[in-house]
This record gives C-alpha cells, structure tokens and sequence, in this order.
C-alpha cells in the first residue's frame, strides 16, 4: 500500500535498536500521521517496511497501514472508500492513503493467489502481522510512537539476517522473489539457513510453478535496478528457483567460455559480473536487461564445441525473444535485448570493421532515429566487456581506471563517434543531381561510410 501524502513526516531514524524484550520498543514519540482526526477512535498503526527501513537509516519508500478491530461500516461512515479486490481496503477521504483491516490468511489453492482471507473486529495485530513474508517486515508503530515487534525483528536487524516468520512463508511463491530482491537491496544482510530451507521446498512443491508472469518481471525490474542485481539471480539458482522461472538463464552456468577472452570462464558468471557492471554504469533498466540475456545462445554451444561459442548471438535470439514474451516484459527491454544479442560481438570489433559494415550496423540499430536507445546499446556492450575478470582484475590494479565511474572503451567510442559524425548529410546537392529514392539513399549511405573512412584514418594517425 503506497502513500500519497508526500508533505507528511514520518520520522528519522531512532539513535539505536534496542528493544524492550524484543517484544516493544518506544519510538521518537507521537509521529505526525498520528495527528489525524479521521483516524480517532480507531486503532491504527503503520507496519511493513518503512517500519525497517528507517530503523536501518533509509528512506522509506512506502507506508502502509493497519486497522484493528473496526468493521468496513465503520470506515465507510468515516469517508474512507474501498478499493480492495480481495480483502478490505479502503482509501483515506482526504488524501488517498491506502488502510487495510486486520486481517489473517490460509491456503486454499496453489499460486499466491491460493488463499482465503478472514478480517474481522476479533483478529489482532499480531495475527495480522503473522501473516506477513520477514521478521524485520513485520513491526508495526502505534500513534503514541511505541513500537511493536513481536517476531525479534528489531534482533534480526542488529544481525542483518533476513529470516522467515513462520512455515507459512513457503505457502507463497512470491515471498520468495521478495526475499531474493530485499537481499539484493540490503547487501549487507545475510539469509538464514533455516529460510533457505524452506525457499528449497518451495520450489521442489511446484509452488513457483504458479507464479504469474507479471509478477515475476515486478519483482525482477526492481532487483535489476538494484546497485548489485546479479545478487537476485544468484539467490534464486541457490534455491532452484531459476531453472523453473528463467531456464534459459540458468542453463549458462557450467558452460564454459574461451580462457583467452574470458578468465572466468563459466558463461552463467560471466553474465553475473556484465550484469553488476550495467548498474556500476548507471544503466537503463532496458540495458541492464540487454545485458542479463545478451549471451543465452552459449548455452545451446553443443559440448563438442566449446569452449568457443561461434555463432552464440544469433542462437541466442530466439531464447531471448521466449524469455521477453513469457515474462511479458516491456517493448523496450524486448527490442534491446535482441539488439544486443545479435550484435555485441559486432560493436566489440567495431574498429576491425570496414566502413560500410560499420555504417551497416548503426543502420540495423537505428541509430540515426533513436539516439538514446544507440547509447544503451553501447553501455550494455560496454559492460560486457567490463564483465571479464581480466578487465575488472586490471582495474582494481589500476585505481584510476577502477574508480572512473565510465571508463572510455575505444571499439564504443568508436561507434559513438561514427554515429555523430555519419547523424546528419546534406541532400541539397544530391536532389540536384537528380537523385530520388534508391539513388538518394545509396548515395547518402555512399557519403556515410566515406565519413566513417575518413574517422578511421583519423583514429589510425592518432599517436
């Protein structure tokens, strides 16, 4: 439940974590939202994340509510209207801001949709807090400040351990897509064996299998943008779970790669060091997403062949267009992605090329229409190649290079400076010569790779 109220403050962070038996702890105080008329006479408290993320000193991106033991007459004869599809929640008559009844759930059917929900004057905050996915998500802040956590979340905190409330958290498929994106978020937290366990038996119940496609992408779209992303990935192939959701992705660890080009070796980590580089770079989601599939077609090399991988990026493009259209991701994410697949190596030999190829390429790109989407592509590929443990070993030898947010690399830049150079050409003088259609475009694309020769010899004198 999102809140609107962008001019309401919530309080900062308390000095410490110490908690009252682990059961109560006592706030800064009244906090603000507190001082809402509509809400007197209800019992109310705010619980959920932003509980978590401002004991931990973060913003606290939303701020959900919770009403205890009041009826959905009751809030209709305040104003509040009801908005909730499958339990009760309904809209403050002011501002918008979501609050949910109490509520408890049991399992009727697979999926996270599988379940019933009970709320009623008689269920209470803990129950309702029961029901939730972590311990440091389940605490709640009560109008007089105090703070409530009957789960020790305030413990696991202090720990950085993200642990599971109850065996109920294998019940649903999408807890574990929370937990692998709250680690990616929080990388510093560790998750306990126990909750691993779980996630495991999770998966091997077919309980993922449920798992809508746009939720999955919901929850992937938000870890990719993440400062570490590959760390979601890595929590879901550690329980199973992505050989169920991403198949394709998963079936690229193991497979080896050329030493020569890539000291990693395994494909599968390969894409795990591109993917940290793309957020290293302050890359799109778009890109980011380029960079996560831009080598599936290693994965179907037949052993015989590797380790090379000759012909992986249009192999690839058909897993990628499978994975874009199960998952229902965004156009945008779908069109790079292949454009990346098909064409990374191209632009890693940019320099290599010859001039009409070179004009080729940034033609298939679109790169003369869309500009912004060319960059993309050229840090997704830049990542790529920042992705190889032998360029991120050198880096770390080299601090300059390690600490420059966007090193330069000269096949990209390359091709930047191609793209500018070839972006506008005069046809004036072509019109009067008489050239029309097939004629003009041949001739414009005559004076484009004559650009790019002229770029080249540049480059080639440069010392």
């Amino acid at each position: 439940m999102s809140n609107n109220r962008a001019t309401r403050n919530f309080g900062a962070a308390p000095a410490d974590l110490e908690a009252d038996g682990g059961q109560l702890m006592t706030g800064n105080g009244r906090p603000d939202w507190a001082d809402d008329p509509t809400l007197d006479g209800l019992e109310v408290y705010r619980v959920g994340g932003a509980i978590r993320d401002e004991l931990l000193g973060l913003k606290a991106r939303e701020h959900d509510f919770v009403v205890v033991g009041a009826t959905p007459d009751e809030l209709h004869r305040r104003g509040f209207r009801p908005v909730g599809r499958d339990f009760p929640v309904f809209l403050h008559p002011q501002d918008n801001t979501e609050f949910a009844l109490a509520r408890t759930e049991r399992k009727s059917a697979p999926g996270y949709r599988g379940f019933q929900f009970h709320t009623g004057p008689d269920v209470t905050l803990e129950q309702d807090l029961l029901r939730r996915d972590l311990t440091v998500n389940a605490m709640a802040e009560a109008r007089d400040g105090r703070r409530i956590d009957p789960f020790d979340g305030i413990a696991d905190l202090n720990a950085r351990v993200l642990r599971h409330i109850s065996p109920a958290f294998s019940e649903d498929p999408v807890r574990l897509l929370r937990l692998a994106r709250f680690a990616t978020r929080l990388t510093d937290f560790s998750i306990a064996d126990e909750t691993l366990r779980l996630c495991r038996r999770l998966v091997e119940s077919g309980e993922v299998d449920a798992l809508v496609p746009e939720r999955v992408w919901q929850e992937m779209a938000r870890a990719m943008m993440c400062p570490q992303p590959a760390r979601f990935f890595r929590i879901l192939r550690q329980t199973g779970a992505l050989a169920r959701i991403l198949p394709e992705l998963d079936a690229l660890f193991g497979v080896p790669q050329n030493p020569k080009y890539h000291p990693e070796i395994d494909a599968g980590e390969h894409v795990m060091q591109v993917l940290n580089e793309s957020a290293r770079l302050n890359a799109t989601l778009e890109a980011r997403y380029a960079c996560l599939l831009h080598d599936l077609g290693k994965a179907l090399t037949p052993k015989a062949e590797w380790p090379s991988h000759h012909g992986h990026e249009q192999a690839g493009l058909p897993c990628v267009r499978a994975v874009s259209d199960r998952l229902r991701v965004p156009k945008a994410c779908k069109e790079l992605a292949l454009l990346v697949c098909e064409h990374h190596l191209n632009a890693h030999n940019a320099l290599e090329l010859r001039a009409a190829t070179v004009v080729d390429l940034i033609q298939r790109l679109d790169g003369w229409r869309r500009v912004d989407r060319f960059e993309q592509f050229l840090l997704a590929c830049k990542a790529d190649r920042l992705g190889r443990q032998a360029v991120r070993q050198n880096r770390r030898l080299n601090s300059d290079l390690d600490s420059e947010p966007n090193p330069h690399y000269p096949a990209l830049d390359f091709l930047s400076h191609a793209r500018r150079r070839t972006q506008t050409v005069p046809t004036d003088a072509l019109i009067a010569q008489g050239k029309t259609g097939p004629q003009l475009a041949d001739a414009i694309r005559q004076q484009r790779i004559e650009r790019i020769r002229a770029l080249k010899r540049e480059i080639s004198q440069q010392p």
